[in-house]
């Protein structure tokens, strides 16, 4: 596991944890979703784990 991905798993537990903790299965259902710095480090984790970091295009 790479570093792009550690991070990447550490923030969507976060995240769980914070659906689980408002009774949400989504961040979508949540009023916050728009302002919600939690869910906007977990997209940013998660495209760097997609693009290993690079700026640009990535693999899935």
């Amino acid at each position: 596991m790479n570093n792009y991905e550690e991070a990447q798993q550490e923030m969507l537990k976060k995240v769980q944890t914070c659906q689980k903790d408002h009774d949400l299965k989504t961040c979508f259902d949540c009023d916050k979703l728009l302002d919600c710095e939690l869910r906007d480090e977990y997209v940013k984790a998660t495209y760097e784990y997609l693009s290993e970091g690079k700026q640009g295009d990535f693999d899935f």
